[in-house]
C-alpha cells in the first residue's frame, strides 16, 4: 500500500482561539456577524449532509453531474499528476475525479479536521492502494505550505464554497492559491451561477426547516465552546437574495430583546427585537465575473462546464 502521511500546519490550539477571536469581533459589531467555518461541528456536518439530499437544495447534485459528466475532460485538460483538495472533508467529490487521472501520483486532501482526513484518507487507500495520500491539517485561507509532490498540479476547490467569502476576501484567496502554483499547474473551481430568486432562497429555506436547525446550530457552537447561553429557539432563521451583491444572506432574527452571556469572554452581548446575527454569505456567479476575478490573480478561465439545467459551474483556470 502507498504511504499515508499526515501533516499538521494548524496549532492545535488555532481553532479555540479564531473561535474566540471570530465571536469577540462578530458579535461587538453592528451589523452582528459570525463566520460560516462554525456551522461545521459533528451535528453540523450531519446536518449538511441531509441539506445536500432535500429537494430544494440543487448545487450538490448539480456540481456532481458536472463531475461524472466532465472527469475526463478534467483530467485531460490539466493534466495533473498531483490532486490538491481544498476543505476535503469526507473526499466524496474526489471519487468522481481519480479514476480518469490515469497518471496521477498523489492526492493532498486539506482541510481543518484531523479526523474527517483519517477517515477519507483511509477509505480512498483501501479503494486506491497504490495512491500516495499526503493530508494536511491545515487553515487555507490562511495560505498554504504544500509538500513536494510532481507536477502538474491541479487544485480543487469545490462546492461552491468560494462564494462564503466576501470579495475582497475572494482575491486575497484566489492570490494566495496562485502564489503556490506552478506555471501550467491549476485551479478547479466550483460556482453556484446566479438565477431565478425563488430557486435561490428555497434552497436556503427549505420547507422541513433542515437549514434552519444548521443555521441555529452555529449558536450551539458557541454555547459548547464558549460557555455561553444562546436560546436558538429564540431566533427565527431568514434567508435573503440581495440583487445588487448577487448573494444569499442567512441571518438569524431575534424574536424579542434580549441578552446573551458567553462567559469564557466575559462578554455581554444584547439582541434588540428584530436584531438580525449574519452567519452566511454565498455569493452567486456569472461566468464574466468568475473570468475577471481569476485573471485579477494571474488565472485564466481555460474551461468552463456547466450542469444540465445551467445551475452550477465548474471552471478550469490555469497558471500564467
Amino acid at each position: 500500500m502507498s504511504p499515508f502521511l499526515l501533516t499538521r500546519t494548524l496549532p492545535v490550539d488555532a481553532t479555540d482561539a479564531a473561535l474566540r477571536a471570530d465571536v469577540l469581533a462578530g458579535l461587538t459589531r453592528r451589523p452582528k456577524t459570525l463566520p460560516p467555518k462554525w456551522f461545521y461541528d459533528a451535528r453540523g456536518s450531519e446536518l449538511f449532509e441531509e441539506i445536500t439530499r432535500l429537494p430544494e437544495y440543487y448545487p450538490t447534485r448539480a456540481e456532481r453531474e458536472i463531475l461524472v459528466a466532465h472527469a475526463a475532460d478534467i483530467a485531460a485538460a490539466s493534466g495533473a499528476r498531483t490532486l490538491i483538495e481544498l476543505g476535503s472533508g469526507s473526499s466524496e467529490k474526489t471519487r468522481h475525479l481519480l479514476d480518469a487521472f490515469g497518471a496521477l501520483h498523489s492526492y493532498v486532501p486539506v482541510d481543518v479536521s484531523e479526523s474527517a482526513l483519517t477517515g477519507a484518507a483511509e477509505a480512498l487507500l483501501a479503494e486506491r492502494p497504490e495512491l500516495n495520500v499526503h493530508a494536511l491539517i491545515a487553515d487555507f485561507t490562511g495560505g498554504l505550505a504544500l509538500p513536494g509532490t510532481p507536477g502538474p498540479r491541479l487544485v480543487a476547490f469545490l462546492g461552491g464554497t468560494v462564494g462564503n467569502l466576501l470579495p475582497e476576501e475572494r482575491a486575497t484567496f484566489l492570490r494566495s492559491v496562485r502564489s503556490i502554483l506552478s506555471p501550467g499547474d491549476a485551479l478547479l473551481l466550483g460556482t453556484d451561477l446566479v438565477k431565478e430568486e425563488g430557486t435561490l432562497v428555497a434552497a436556503y429555506d427549505d420547507a422541513a426547516g433542515v437549514t434552519a436547525a444548521f443555521n441555529k446550530n452555529v449558536l450551539e457552537v458557541v454555547n459548547r465552546e464558549l460557555d455561553a447561553d444562546f436560546d436558538p429557539a429564540a431566533f427565527d432563521h431568514v434567508a435573503r437574495w440581495d440583487a445588487d451583491a448577487e448573494w444569499i444572506e442567512m441571518r438569524l432574527r431575534a424574536r424579542s430583546a434580549f441578552t446573551v452571556k458567553i462567559h469564557e469572554l466575559d462578554l455581554v452581548v444584547p439582541f434588540d427585537e428584530g436584531e438580525e446575527l449574519r452567519t452566511e454569505v454565498s455569493a452567486k456567479f456569472r461566468r464574466e465575473r468568475v473570468r475577471e476575478e481569476l485573471g485579477a490573480a494571474a488565472l485564466r478561465l481555460d474551461q468552463w462546464w456547466t450542469d444540465t439545467g445551467g445551475r452550477f459551474a465548474v471552471s478550469l483556470a490555469t497558471a500564467v
